[in-house]
């Protein structure tokens, strides 16, 4: 079924790839939400967020199998990454949570943003590849002062993170890798009776997108320094009904004709505090194209979803009536394969159809 737009992109769903197995203790509770990433020897590898039925979660690996050119299944290769840190544990929840894998051109290594999900909830943190194989931790990321936000992001959950593969203008015209991330103003979520604290200019409470930098040449000296952003930017607020509660970045962008495309997602219904598995939400996926001279500029933005959940597999599942897109491999300039995570439970795919 695709949905289509009065636009130049459409997703038809090609169909389920991955589901749990039930016989693994790690994955009962579900398979979803992956990376994906092509390794140096041409393999596409889909990295999967593991549910295991104590609600903590574990990065796994899988080899992505083809039939007549189309994702047709996976071949499990074991665990990437698992919760070993002290962070990356709370007492009722943890784990390495939804990750996203860049492979950053200018730095020559694969990089792995993901959601530590640790004692005061989620905490963006990265880790560091050459081969996809043996992953290092650079740790949690940390967020300069800006005295013209008035804020420390530092105190507000995150998630969402997002690495462009090339370096793009900062905010100082400087050669930077940019970081798209979701921060969560509501502090109630962590304390009980805390209040919603906005930054300086912000007067929309709901979740949005924003982008920080970190200039390529302290990069290129050393990665750790990709931990330690700045020149934090609001990208993007919900504006569509379909994204009434909040939006969040889901696909690491890609280079198009028309700049850098990255599929988000957005987010209608109720939230229910005090659960993670929410049950009155309806996740949907749009597409966002960023100005490749000021990646916090957007050029275009879906006014209506590309992909709502409409299938049983999307509709039923941990947490019903999601899709959420989170990979994104292009196969030509206007074709590409995206990986989804359906109801919280499972993993799908659907092509992504770029026309003129």
């Amino acid at each position: 079924m695709t949905v289509a737009l009065a636009s130049a992109y459409s997703l038809e769903r090609v169909g389920v790839l991955m589901e749990p197995d039930l016989d693994d203790p790690r994955e009962v509770w579900g398979v979803l939400n992956p990376a994906c990433a092509r390794s140096r020897d041409g393999d596409l590898l889909l990295f999967p967020r593991l549910v295991a039925e104590d609600n903590v979660s574990r990065v796994g690996v899988a080899r992505v199998l083809f039939a007549d050119g189309v994702p047709s299944g996976v071949q499990r290769l074991g665990v990437a990454l698992e919760p070993d840190e002290s962070w990356e544990h709370s007492a009722s929840h943890g784990g390495v949570e939804d990750p996203r894998i860049t492979f950053v051109e200018d730095l020559d290594v694969y990089v792995m943003t993901y959601a530590a999900y640790g004692p005061l909830g989620p905490r963006i943190a990265l880790a560091v590849s050459v081969d996809l194989d043996k992953w290092r931790r650079l740790g949690p990321v940390t967020f300069s002062y800006s005295p013209g936000l008035r804020a420390d992001l530092n105190l507000y959950p995150n998630k969402d993170a997002l690495l462009f593969p090339s370096a793009v203008p900062g905010s100082d015209g400087r050669a930077c890798i940019a970081m798209l991330h979701r921060p969560m103003w509501d502090l109630s979520w962590v304390r009980d009776g805390e209040r919603t604290v906005l930054p300086e200019g912000v007067h929309d409470e709901r979740n949005g997108i924003w982008v920080s930098y970190v200039p390529l040449e302290r990069a290129a000296s050393d990665l750790s320094e990709l931990t330690r952003v700045s020149g934090h930017r609001c990208v993007a607020l919900p504006e569509h009904p379909w994204e009434a509660v909040k939006i969040g970045g889901g696909t690491p962008p890609v280079r198009t004709d028309a700049g850098w495309l990255t599929l988000h997602h957005g987010v209608a219904g109720k939230l229910v505090k005090g659960t993670d598995l929410q049950p009155h939400v309806h996740y949907s996926a749009g597409i966002m194209v960023h100005d490749p001279e000021d990646v916090g500029r957007l050029l275009y933005r879906s006014a209506e979803p590309l992909l709502e959940p409409e299938v049983v597999t999307e509709r039923e599942g941990i947490v019903p009536n999601v899709v959420f897109p989170t990979a994104l491999e292009m196969v030509s300039a206007d074709t590409g394969w995206v990986f989804y995570g359906m109801a919280d439970s499972r993993i799908g795919v659907a092509r992504l159809t770029i026309s003129e």
